[in-house]
């Protein structure tokens, strides 16, 4: 069965030869155009050869099928640099590095801005859903990644190398920021989905409620908070969510921080201070060894 990996990570230029001004990029590009106008749901590879003037046998001769393009048309949105949005908001003060990414060379300044390099990308994931919200929909476990989704991933988990952070709990922090993007991401494509079908507003469904509305005050906190002005100014569920994730990780930093053991892992001698890069673990390049063959060790 074809998994799709070999053709996502092909090389520029191994793509079969043009047939009448067909390209697989061309093809990926349609794909995405219909998705970011009809969601996922309106996505076949027939609509898209309408859209290109071919016929859909002539989509096969490039992509295998559906499945396939689904996977291409997501990492070359995730290649994508979406612009800075005005209507992004924080309340956290940001730094120089807010919007600066990694370095270069890998370099991640000792951890100390892994704050503001998170969530600045966090917020590129976030505008790039808003841009196509069809992203989120592209669900499961076993959807093979491409180089630039594999590229995304790498520079998520490299903000907080050079913190506390346990191997395990940098993987789980990162995975947790990108299911909630991901999760606050669905909730735009369910509105969308609504609003097609129905021809009417959220706004408007909502504020033709009047019968539910007269029936809440019956509940006596709902009420309570209602006559508090609670859903007067509501709080923005990405803001609130992200601030409150990178929150808990920076208590988890700072908690680690406080327990770090700074001792040879493996002879148990003092460590000294790492000048750069990640904290050190072993006192030597000798332990470093022995512990690795301790490891191999069946």
């Amino acid at each position: 069965m074809d998994d799709g990996v070999e053709l996502l990570w092909r090389e520029r230029g191994e793509e079969s030869a043009p047939r009448a001004g067909l390209t697989l990029d061309r093809i990926v590009r349609a794909g995405i155009e219909l998705a970011d106008a009809e969601g996922l749901e309106g996505l076949s590879m027939r609509k898209v050869a309408d859209r290109l003037g071919f016929t859909t046998m002539s989509l096969y001769r490039h992509v295998p099928g559906r499945d396939q393009l689904v996977a291409l048309m997501r990492d070359a949105v995730m290649g994508e640099h979406a612009p800075e949005d005005p209507s992004d908001r924080t309340d956290e003060p940001r730094s120089d590095h807010q919007d600066a990414g990694p370095q270069e060379d890998g370099s991640d300044q000792k951890g100390a801005d892994w704050r503001p390099r998170l969530e600045a990308l966090a917020r590129q994931g976030w505008r790039l859903r808003r841009r196509h919200p069809w992203l989120a929909e592209v669900r499961g476990s076993r959807n093979i990644p491409g180089p630039n989704a594999v590229a995304t991933f790498e520079r998520m988990l490299s903000t907080l190398i050079g913190t506390p952070l346990r191997p395990h709990e940098v993987i789980a922090a990162v995975n947790l920021i990108g299911r909630f993007v991901d999760a606050e991401a669905l909730s735009l494509v369910e509105t969308l989905r609504e609003e097609r079908r129905s021809g009417v507003s959220e706004e408007e469904w909502w504020g033709a409620r009047d019968s539910l509305y007269e029936r809440l005050t019956a509940y006596p906190t709902i009420t309570r908070l209602w006559e508090s002005g609670g859903w007067d100014d509501p709080e923005d569920s990405f803001e609130f969510g992200l601030r409150r994730i990178l929150d808990g990780i920076e208590a988890l930093i700072r908690e680690r921080d406080e327990t770090r053991d700074d001792s040879c892992r493996e002879c148990g001698k003092p460590l000294e201070p790492a000048a750069t890069g990640r904290p050190r673990v072993y006192c030597s390049r000798a332990c470093q060894q022995r512990a690795y063959r301790t490891r191999k060790k069946p």
